[in-house]
């Protein structure tokens, strides 16, 4: 075997489920196969698309469309309320499936798994054909309509890359010897980590193009970002190994969690905003149990829809995802650390009690909860006397009833008229966690 086939190895293989919830609900539904999908939020028109599936995408419709521009370009476009519990399964399994092949080192999101190559497995047919095993995997144990694009480089950065070159069903290799020439027809906006702002502020200082990009050296890659981001990429898109390979650095300690939604129409007014931001609160207190913290301040955001003639009188205006011009509002209250659900609930109400009244905050459509400054439960030392009332046993009951009979079978009256709302949603870079019967 000569030197330079030595050398042209493969470290990482970056496996992307392409159009992962709308392949999912097409495998759950056969009905839907072979007709344009698209996954909604909330069954409104006001809503914005979270996926699309690949007949819709050849439709011009993809993640990030508006309900009502998806129907006029498709207007026998199906569309489904997002089953958020069940694509958390589905992620498990394919996980699972992609292990039987080869050991998944890292899961970046619920739709992207990494496994890292060892030995003679980074050879180029070897990693082709395990590869293919994970295709065939996913096919056989999980459903005929999940699909995977997968990327083979030596590292992770540009495996991921190489992911997003061939889709759906692709499989694509860079080859140490190729780079960086194999990447020189990309655009800035396909590297990760270069999104609208980071490439207008590239183009502000002369660099619009690939070739552009990777002509500079390492120190002016470092200038050009003005941080070690510029020397990791300057490495990476020539193939060597860092040792972080693009990963974000974890936090020694996490610092907040919480729960958003967009509200349903009958939701949109302050008592429907208050019932789902109490479910909010309600889902963010059970999960700080679960992981055992205790939270030290509370924030609640809230973002209200504009009526065109407020909108003229708001001329900075911000318009959300889903196209409704917005204006926000939000606060934080701070308090003695605690983690039961009735000492956050004062904490909310507080906050709430000073939300505004104007006309252009009478129709809320988005509510936020996060609970921040959190302390692990193993560095709170024991309180002198014990909180009153009994809270923390009263949370602890409530837990032990919702984890064995769904998370809402026991709570306070207050998101009664929400309690079927809010359910749980995914961020696209967390997967959601099991406790009991259901997802959070």
């Amino acid at each position: 075997m000569d030197a330079d086939f030595q050398s042209d190895l493969f470290g990482f293989l970056h496996i992307d489920l392409n159009s992962f919830f709308a392949s999912v609900e097409q495998q759950l539904h056969p009905e839907y196969r072979g007709q344009p999908t698209g996954v909604v939020p909330t069954l409104a028109d006001t809503t914005c698309l979270i996926a699309a599936s690949y007949e819709a995408k050849a439709l011009g419709i993809k993640t990030g469309t508006r309900v009502l521009d998806a129907r006029r370009l498709c207007p026998g476009i199906i569309l489904v309320n997002g089953s958020h519990s069940q694509y958390a399964e589905y992620s498990h399994k394919i996980v699972a499936a992609v292990e039987r092949v080869c050991p998944v080192a890292h899961t970046p999101s619920i739709d992207e798994m990494v496994c890292q190559l060892m030995g003679r497995e980074r050879q180029p047919p070897n990693a082709r054909r395990i590869s293919l095993a994970i295709k065939q995997a996913i096919k056989d144990d999980v459903g005929e309509t999940l699909r995977c694009s997968i990327g083979m480089a030596p590292n992770r950065y540009l495996a991921k890359i190489a992911s997003d070159m061939q889709k759906p069903d692709g499989l694509i290799g860079l080859l140490p010897s190729q780079l960086p020439r194999s990447i020189a027809h990309l655009e800035l906006r396909d590297l990760p980590g270069i999104g609208a702002r980071t490439e207008a502020r590239l183009n502000a200082k002369g660099i619009r193009t690939m070739p552009e990009l990777l002509a500079l050296d390492r120190a002016g890659m470092h200038n050009l970002f003005d941080s070690v981001w510029g020397d990791r990429m300057y490495h990476w898109l020539r193939g060597e190994d860092t040792g972080d390979d693009g990963a974000p650095v974890p936090s020694d300690v996490q610092k907040s969690l919480g729960h958003s939604h967009v509200l349903a129409p009958e939701h949109r007014s302050p008592e429907g905003a208050w019932s789902v931001a109490h479910k909010l609160l309600h889902k963010a207190a059970m999960r700080l149990r679960m992981e055992k913290f205790f939270a030290a301040s509370l924030a609640v955001t809230i973002k209200y829809a504009l009526s065109r003639e407020q909108t003229a009188l708001i001329p900075k205006a911000k318009k959300h995802l889903s196209g409704i011009t917005q204006t926000g509002w939000g606060m934080e209250a701070r308090f003695r650390p605690c983690q039961d659900t009735l000492s956050l609930l004062e904490a909310l109400q507080g906050c709430w009690r000073q939300a505004p009244s104007a006309a252009e905050h009478a129709k809320p459509f988005f509510v936020g909860v996060t609970l921040r400054n959190l302390i692990p439960e193993a560095e709170m030392q024991t309180m002198l006397f014990e909180e009153p009332g009994n809270r923390n046993q009263l949370s602890a009951t409530m837990d032990k009833l919702n984890l064995k009979y769904g998370h809402t079978t026991l709570h306070f009256a207050g998101m009664l008229p929400a309690r079927d709302s809010a359910p749980t949603r995914i961020a696209f870079t967390q997967i959601p966690v099991q406790y009991g019967t259901e997802y959070m």
